[in-house]
């Protein structure tokens, strides 16, 4: 609705309750709902991810349409991030923010300062992410609010051109609320925990959900070696989990990005549960480190798999972790 039409269609609202609002000022209500454009962290939800969307098609067009994301661990660095990108460029596209959870366990924890393997607490990231849009919502109020200054001063000079272009401009305003890639870790627990964590960061306007597939209480920095991962079906239930909280809150487009650690992991808590050869469980299996054993080499709690008709013994360490073969990823 244009800056003049929600005027009109609220002086009408006024006007019906036959002068019991007549303290109630039209325009000054339009200007309010004009700051105040998002309502609720869904409403953000929805109107970021249509925009992440739109913009991965643009990519995967032509990958000179990329977009650039920008760590940050307060709603005041976010903030003056957006303005400064919006005053240098004229425009907030394709350009987001990135909650790292990394940046959350060093920065905004009340344990203190933390390594980044899950300790902070779980509801430090979505009360993060609600900061984060409260500063970029404020952006929006304070440059509306100067446009709002400019426009009755150009009517005070009678100014008509002047004045049409602010209305033209304010009802062309672009918001600084961009979409933010918020870092669930590995889920925080199992499958049920990263869905209840993930509508808790939905809520509070994440479109985007980052997650890896470590084991959430061995979890181990992205960029360190020997990290733990779990088998490919344990990852898809929790990519589940965050699909299906996505999908009970309508936020039918969210984006969910899927990270492997792979290529970093050297052990595994578990081994993967297979049916038949070849399946999803013994593609995971076969990376594990194993010697070949006949069964009077069986010994008190060995756990023995089998692969083409060979019995084979994986390498566990006493701390009940198994080894990968060193190389594979």
């Amino acid at each position: 609705m244009s800056y003049q039409s929600d005027i009109a269609s609220t002086q009408k609202l006024i006007t019906s309750y036959n002068g019991t609002w007549d303290g109630i000022s039209a325009e000054s209500v339009a200007r309010m709902r004009k700051q105040n454009r998002f309502h609720t962290g869904l409403d953000i939800a929805r109107y970021t991810a249509k925009i992440m969307r739109e913009d991965m098609a643009a990519y995967d067009a032509d990958p000179a349409n990329y977009t650039q994301s920008l760590g940050c661990w307060h709603g005041f660095i976010g903030q003056q991030k957006m303005i400064s990108i919006k005053k240098h460029f004229g425009t907030t596209k394709r350009r987001y923010l990135y909650l790292s959870g990394w940046m959350v366990a060093a920065l905004r924890s009340e344990f203190g300062p933390l390594p980044d393997q899950s300790m902070h607490e779980k509801t430090s990231v979505p009360a993060l992410i609600e900061e984060l849009y409260t500063f970029l919502r404020q952006a929006d109020a304070r440059e509306l609010g100067m446009m709002f200054r400019d426009l009755d001063a150009a009517r005070e000079a009678g100014d008509a051109v002047k004045v049409k272009q602010i209305e033209t401009a304010i009802d062309n305003h672009e918001t600084h609320v961009v979409p933010i890639i918020a870092d669930i870790d590995a889920g925080f627990g199992n499958a049920e925990a990263t869905y209840l964590l993930a509508k808790k960061m939905i809520e509070a306007g994440a479109c985007a959900l980052q997650i890896e597939n470590q084991v959430s209480d061995e979890k181990q920095c992205g960029h360190q070696d020997g990290k733990v991962t779990v088998p490919h079906e344990d990852f898809l239930q929790k990519v589940r989990a965050c699909r299906y909280a996505f999908l009970e809150l309508g936020v039918e487009d969210g984006i969910i990005v899927t990270r492997t650690d792979s290529l970093g992991a050297g052990l595994t808590k578990q081994i993967a549960f297979s049916k038949e050869p070849g399946d999803i469980g013994d593609q995971y299996n076969s990376f594990l480190d194993c010697e070949e054993v006949d069964a009077s080499q069986i010994g008190n709690g060995d756990v023995i798999i089998t692969r083409n008709g060979k019995l084979l013994r994986p390498k566990r360490l006493p701390s009940n972790l198994f080894q990968f073969r060193s190389g594979t990823g």
